[in-house]
């Protein structure tokens, strides 16, 4: 089961970069929280289902050319941990940022729960100073 688990870990995080959020609902049950720490629009949150397809489409609209890598990943019962990179170009506004037209390359860690085949919990801890840094939104 675990490998299966990672898998489907893998699959949602692919999403940021094919852009079809919707695909998610057959990973997810209906309650998922997807906890971003921190949130890209300021401090942290706990995302629902809708709420995160909202952040992954939002994402799409501002970023081009995403590419996402899995570095390393590791399952434990119940529990998937992937540490990923994500290189993508501000092409669009996301969230409160206007284009800058730069790549950017960060890292991250996704901690997954699962129970009964579906995910129900993710914890997204990942560099966002770096993200901020590389669009040339922060010194």
């Amino acid at each position: 089961m675990a490998n299966n688990h990672k898998e489907t870990s893998k699959a949602i995080l692919e999403l940021w970069g094919d852009n079809f959020p919707d695909k998610a609902t057959n990973y997810l049950a209906p309650d998922y929280k997807n906890h971003q720490m921190p949130y890209a629009g300021g401090n942290t949150s706990a995302l629902s289902v809708k709420e995160w397809q909202e952040l992954v489409t939002d994402f799409h609209k501002g970023f081009s050319n995403t590419k996402l890598e899995i570095l390393l990943q590791i399952a434990e019962g119940d529990y998937v941990c992937t540490r990923w990179r994500i290189t993508a170009t501000h092409t669009g506004k996301f969230l409160q940022y206007e284009a800058t037209g730069k790549t950017s390359s960060w890292t991250g860690v996704h901690t997954d729960k699962y129970k009964d085949g579906k995910m129900v919990e993710s914890w997204v801890d990942w560099d966002k100073y770096t993200f901020l840094e590389q669009l040339g939104l922060v010194e």
